[in-house]
């Protein structure tokens, strides 16, 4: 026999019901923690040992010139003034310097503008003429050949040597100054100019060649920035030289400038006043100098020194 077993519905009803699974947990996301702060940058130490080596030894050679000055001007009788003296001199001087009783008594002031309007001058013509007599020289073999023993010849003559030509040609003081600074500036000019073009590499001019460059574009691409350091030693070499050359041409020739002023003094007996002038001229030539190595570190790549 077979037993059916019937379940009542009721019985069904109140049967308990199984708990469904409960739903797992969601996984929370995780919390980014807030970057640490990134420290300031240290500051470099400053580099106080550079800043003593450039402001100490010149400080220490201008005192060890004073002592020696002091020293000289104490044990011998020559009759130099001690520095102090000098100093008095030197604030009565420059207290004012663009004074005017006449054209022979005016201020150190209007002595140096004269003396550099003079150098100026006859610095810019040898310019004008050395330099694009440099250019010539150097490209040129046979100007080369034909200019070389005139150089040579006339480069170690005195520039003062040259001043009496110019007092007979120009018949007056100023012109005749001029021409001396001129023919002192001009040789270093020509010559440096004309070992920087010989130097200029071959295989540029080469390239210049094959590419049918005109001379104008051969000057401009590649013969003037290859001299200009060559160019600009030879310019700052003559600056100098004409410096040097004004002082002792303005000696002779009289008239307003610092060479003058050096001669008039030393009538005078006024020996501060000289050694006033002798600061006054080397402190002149040092910003000359500076301005020059400023002016070629403008236009070249490579370090330019004292």
């Amino acid at each position: 026999m077979v037993a059916a077993i019937f379940h009542s519905p009721i019985e069904a009803a109140a049967a308990p019901v199984p708990p469904a699974a409960a739903p797992a947990p969601a996984k929370s996301a995780p919390v980014e923690s807030a970057p640490a702060p990134t420290p300031a940058p240290r500051r470099p130490p400053r580099d106080w040992r550079g800043l003593w080596m450039a402001v100490l030894p010149p400080i220490f050679g201008l005192a060890l010139l004073v002592l020696v000055w002091q020293g000289i001007a104490s044990t011998t009788g020559s009759g130099i003034p001690k520095p102090a003296e000098t100093w008095a001199q030197a604030v009565k001087v420059f207290s004012d310097p663009f004074y005017s009783n006449g054209p022979n008594d005016q201020g150190i002031g209007w002595n140096i503008l004269s003396s550099l309007k003079r150098v100026g001058i006859g610095f810019g013509l040898a310019a004008l003429v050395g330099i694009p007599a440099g250019f010539a020289i150097g490209r040129s073999v046979f100007l080369s050949r034909m200019f070389n023993p005139l150089i040579s010849l006339l480069r170690p003559v005195s520039p003062l040597a040259w001043l009496p030509i110019g007092l007979l040609v120009f018949k007056g003081a100023n012109p005749a100054a001029i021409w001396t600074i001129f023919i002192c500036s001009i040789w270093p000019m020509i010559i440096n100019t004309a070992v920087g073009v010989q130097r200029v590499p071959q295989d540029y001019l080469n390239v210049a060649r094959v590419l049918n460059l005109s001379e104008w574009k051969v000057f401009t691409k590649i013969l003037f920035p290859a001299v200009l350091p060559y160019l600009l030693t030879g310019v700052r070499l003559a600056v100098g030289t004409a410096w040097l050359v004004i002082v002792a041409a303005e000696m002779l020739t009289g008239g307003v400038g610092i060479g003058f002023w050096v001669w008039d003094e030393w009538n005078n007996l006024n020996v501060s006043s000289i050694i006033i002038a002798i600061f006054v001229i080397g402190g002149v030539g040092l910003l000359l100098e500076a301005a020059l190595i400023r002016l070629a570190s403008l236009f070249t790549y490579e370090e330019v020194k004292a």
